[in-house]
């Protein structure tokens, strides 16, 4: 037996006895829960797992004081985890999911009376006649009009960009999630391809004027360069600035907008596909006024404020992995009127009626202040 098979059996022998030791330490885990819970005891008690790790690190050299504390942190983590599946005092987290998911499943209709941003034509139109094939859509001049459509009952549902594969999270559309308590329900991706519309009559070299969202406008920047003698003027919306231009009847003006707008405004393509990326996508979001999950629903939105210190992100991430959870979105920005706190935008891939989900979402809501934004499916 050669010097390193002697070195990884010694290995095998100790990592033996530490799962034994790991399952020993986790029986006693859950007899604590109990014990709490029959002497009405906080279930989290970070000074004892302070002093845990001042008292373990004494034991090891300088060089592993850091590797044992974060060793004991992950056990701490998985311990976590692990008393949240046998703790019921989790309050009104708990029953809201449960309330949630003990629904009658139902699926997503496929006719509702849904509420846009803009006109006719916008990406956002096309992005609803996606998700409902049937429906009466109303519009509205800004995103938050569309929240307080839904809100107020005048329509069912709102669809709202919430993120572009060059321009990144929607950051306004959060913020007024969390401000209205509205919930994803359903999403949607759609490529976006740009194109340069004129009346007839306009040319590249007769355009003084170019109107479009200024989303829109950042994405053809590279494009728009060669037009260095013309205004661009940004609009509400991409399909408003289509519009506007139609309405204008001049041949000096232009608008960026999909190719489904040349068509509704009678307008003509200059130039298409003009982005400078033409990988270009943007999801968008069904919100409901009441949090609903239909069938199908394999996806989960959440949004925290973590602490400003060492690790927080990295112990929620812990949690994840350690539910065997892929994360498919993670997103940060920092706080208004905040100089060291950031909020983070969460998606996983997970089924909310499973109970090992729920627990987790108990526990980041508990420990983390995390927010629950929907669970839904991707159409």
């Amino acid at each position: 037996m050669s010097k390193l098979d002697e070195y990884r059996n010694k290995i095998d022998v100790i990592d033996d006895q530490i799962t034994t030791l790991y399952k020993q330490r986790m029986d006693l885990v859950r007899q604590v829960v109990e014990a709490k819970k029959e002497n009405n005891v906080p279930t989290l008690v970070p000074d004892r797992e302070r002093s845990i790790i001042n008292r373990v690190t004494k034991k090891v050299d300088e060089p592993l004081k850091i590797y044992t504390k974060r060793l004991f942190e992950t056990i701490f983590e998985t311990s976590k985890s692990y008393q949240t599946k046998f703790s019921n005092n989790d309050g009104v987290v708990r029953l809201f999911l449960n309330d949630l998911v003990n629904q009658p499943r139902s699926y997503l209709p496929t006719s509702a009376s849904v509420v846009c941003q803009g006109v006719m034509g916008s990406y956002s139109s096309i992005a609803c006649e996606k998700i409902f094939p049937i429906s009466d859509i109303s519009y509205v001049k800004t995103f938050e009009n569309v929240f307080e459509a839904v809100e107020s009952g005048q329509s069912e549902f709102g669809i709202l960009p919430i993120e572009n594969s060059t321009a990144g999270s929607v950051n306004a559309v959060y913020d007024l999630i969390k401000k209205h308590k509205a919930y994803i329900v359903a999403s949607t991706t759609i490529s976006i391809r740009h194109c340069l519309l004129g009346n007839v009559g306009a040319t590249k070299d007769s355009i003084t004027e170019i109107y479009s969202h200024e989303q829109a406008i950042s994405q053809c920047s590279e494009y728009l360069k060669q037009f260095t003698n013309a205004k661009i003027i940004p609009v509400a919306n991409t399909a408003v600035a289509a519009k506007s231009v139609a309405t204008s009847t001049r041949i000096d003006v232009a608008s960026i907008s999909s190719k489904e707008c040349s068509s509704l405004y009678g307008l003509h393509i200059i130039d298409g596909d003009i982005a400078d990326n033409s990988n270009n996508y943007t999801r968008f979001i069904c919100i409901s006024k009441k949090p609903v999950v239909y069938a199908n629903s394999t996806k989960i939105s959440l949004m925290a404020n973590l602490p400003d210190e060492a690790g927080s992100l990295c112990k929620v991430l812990n949690r994840f992995y350690a539910e065997g959870i892929n994360l498919t979105k993670l997103e940060s920005r920092p706080l208004t009127n905040s100089v060291f706190d950031f909020v983070f935008y969460f998606d996983i891939q997970a089924d909310i009626h499973k109970k090992e989900v729920i627990d987790l979402l108990v526990e980041l809501s508990n420990s983390y202040n995390f927010t629950f934004l929907g669970s839904y499916m991707e159409i």
